[in-house]
């Protein structure tokens, strides 16, 4: 009897144990992150408060910093569709196609819905090559849900597609923010219950801006920073919301921009928004948008997700949209695929406060398929006779090889290659070794033409 009761009691304590076990197994899975990224257009490096912003407030996106944390050398790429690829796929935009970003190319958004996530994107597309090819649109890319633009608002109109069809079409730019900011809101009120990835991409500050009535004239930014007070309101609703569905604790939300200010396309910009200022500022940077100078790609990031991410921390640990994918694969449990270069780095330790210095020491510059230069820690390269620039790209550079000390010369306006030798060896031999792909991808915007037939 004595021995059975033993027995008895070793299977109790065993299953207790198993499934103590089987729960403690279970809950990561009950834990993973919401995601929420907010992805502006056209945002200067100096367009937020907390960036040293001047003729504008921004109290919501100050606020979300001094909640997380602030990165200053965080990394998009030159212009908005290469921009987006990126983003999407881990991967230099030399290697995802921006705006031709191939049907074959696999999405953050799909391996999160791999594992059970909720999915949507809502607002300017931008990697279909501006057109309604079905296979590289939303749905098809991971997205349960997409309401917004397939391309740019540059002529002052857009179309809509709700999923796949259209649904409606517009020329009041400045209605455009809060649209998005209230479908945004729609799918979390819809989806409080499920782990989600929620992409809003706003078409503000592109090209044709403005604001709402209750925000003209109400910054001293001019129309710029009235927008720009806008885009800030309306991040604001939805970090509301998720505090009003119990969701903000859970949320890893993300802040930043595509690429830099269009402050070098002033003598077009200026006419089309009858001499109102419609652009933004690069700050300390050199140069703007479509650069490969610090100005053109280096850009505002926040990340928010309490008790997880420090709080009122600033890090200067160089850091990249590439890297969301890998990054969101520890924390949501899929995995990343292994059938392509992923360029992106898993960067947990960093946002975690875990590693102040992050997964990468390196960041490789861009234009139009054409490698311009590298960082690595605080060296930057500019290698020389480069071919490819943006047309209204004012800085193209010496066109000989160029050095910075990013630490010491955030501006890049001392060129040291004539003093650091060595570095400048070690750098080249890093461009030398980047692993370009055999064919590059059409880096137009519109998709070619056909040829004319005979």
């Amino acid at each position: 009897m004595t021995n059975r009761l033993g027995f008895l009691t070793y299977t109790l304590v065993v299953a207790c144990f198993l499934t103590s076990l089987a729960v403690s197994q279970a809950a990561p899975a009950a834990e993973k992150p919401n995601f929420l990224i907010v992805f502006t257009d056209d945002q200067g490096y100096g367009d937020l408060g907390c960036y040293g912003a001047k003729g504008f407030e921004t109290p919501r996106l100050d606020q979300l910093a001094n909640e997380g944390t602030r990165f200053t050398s965080f990394y998009a790429q030159v212009v908005c569709g290469p921009s987006r690829s990126a983003l999407l796929t881990g991967r230099y935009p030399v290697r995802s196609g921006g705006w031709s970003m191939p049907a074959t190319e696999i999405t953050l958004a799909e391996l999160l819905q791999s594992v059970g996530y909720k999915t949507a994107c809502i607002g300017k597309w931008d990697v279909s090559n501006r057109a309604a090819i079905i296979e590289r649109m939303p749905n098809a890319k991971g997205f349960d849900y997409y309401w917004g633009t397939l391309g740019a608002n540059d002529s002052g109109r857009v179309v809509f597609h709700e999923n796949n069809e259209v649904v409606g079409r517009t020329d009041d730019m400045a209605s455009l923010t809060r649209i998005y900011t209230d479908k945004g809101i729609e799918f979390l009120k819809q989806n409080k219950d499920n782990p989600f990835l929620l992409y809003v991409a706003h078409t503000m500050v592109h090209s044709i801006i403005d604001a709402s009535p209750e925000f003209r004239g109400k910054s001293d930014g001019d129309l710029y920073g009235d927008t720009l007070e806008e885009l800030d309101f309306h991040t604001g609703r939805l970090l509301d919301t998720l505090d009003e569905l119990g969701l903000r604790e859970n949320t890893m939300v993300i802040f930043t921009t595509d690429n830099g200010p269009w402050n070098n396309f002033e003598d077009v910009l200026g006419p089309r928004h009858d001499g109102a200022i419609a652009w933004g500022s690069s700050g300390p940077l050199r140069e703007g948008k479509g650069s490969t100078y610090e100005g053109g790609l280096r850009v505002p990031c926040i990340v928010r997700w309490p008790g997880q991410v420090p709080a009122g921390r600033t890090n200067d640990a160089i850091f990249a949209t590439i890297d969301f994918m890998p990054t969101f694969a520890n924390l949501a449990g899929y995995d990343v695929p292994d059938d392509r270069i992923i360029d992106g780095v898993d960067q947990t330790e960093l946002l975690l406060g875990k590693n102040e210095n992050g997964a990468r020491d390196n960041y490789f510059y861009f234009c139009q398929s054409e490698l311009h230069g590298v960082r690595v820690n605080n060296w930057k390269l500019i290698l020389p006779n480069r071919q490819k620039h943006y047309g209204y790209v004012d800085d193209k550079g010496s066109g000989k090889t160029e050095l910075y000390d990013l630490d010491a010369d955030i501006g890049e306006t001392t060129n040291l290659v004539n003093k650091h030798a060595d570095i400048v060896k070690q750098l080249i031999t890093r461009t030398e070794d980047f692993p370009m792909p055999n064919e590059l991808f059409e880096h137009r915007i519109n998709l070619p033409r056909p040829k004319k037939t005979n």
